[in-house]
């Protein structure tokens, strides 16, 4: 397997994961698809969303895959008014990733980031390794100290 930036920054930072392969299927992109393949949980399978508020701009929500994120939630917790989703076609120039392979490490710029607070009930979650087709299996306590995130109700 072919490091990825992220498993590069894990390295770097000596954080102990696992990089995990499954199979991608183009026409699905979903976490729950990922959840399937990895024969886990989906609740434990975060998906990496970019989010631009209206005071703070781009922010990074960590949600699990099923859920969706509360957008007023979020821009509490951020300190925003209101944040909406960024388009599709603007996720590879904002963030340096393309969509199904975002992860939460090694953006072009560390932007504020935001975990779920369901993610500190499981030992291990998974998070995208910055490419389809590999997730990264992590504790959600390496995740939140790696990317300076702040927990909250985000779903």
């Amino acid at each position: 397997m072919k490091k990825t930036n992220t498993m590069r920054i894990l390295d770097r930072a000596k954080v102990e994961y696992n990089a995990i392969s499954y199979n991608v299927d183009e026409s699905d992109l979903s976490a729950v698809h990922v959840a399937e393949s990895l024969n886990q949980d989906i609740s434990k399978v975060f998906k990496t969303l970019v989010l631009e508020g209206d005071k703070t701009g781009y922010i990074v929500a960590c949600i699990p895959g099923a859920k969706e994120v509360h957008l007023k939630n979020l821009a509490s917790l951020s300190g925003n008014k209101k944040c909406v989703m960024i388009p599709m076609k603007d996720i590879l120039k904002v963030t340096g990733y393309i969509r199904g392979g975002c992860s939460p490490f090694g953006m072009k710029k560390q932007f504020p980031t935001f975990v779920d607070e369901s993610a500190i009930r499981f030992d291990k979650i998974y998070v995208s390794a910055g490419v389809r087709g590999i997730q990264i299996e992590i504790t959600p306590t390496n995740l939140i100290r790696l990317t300076n995130a702040k927990t909250g109700q985000l779903t």
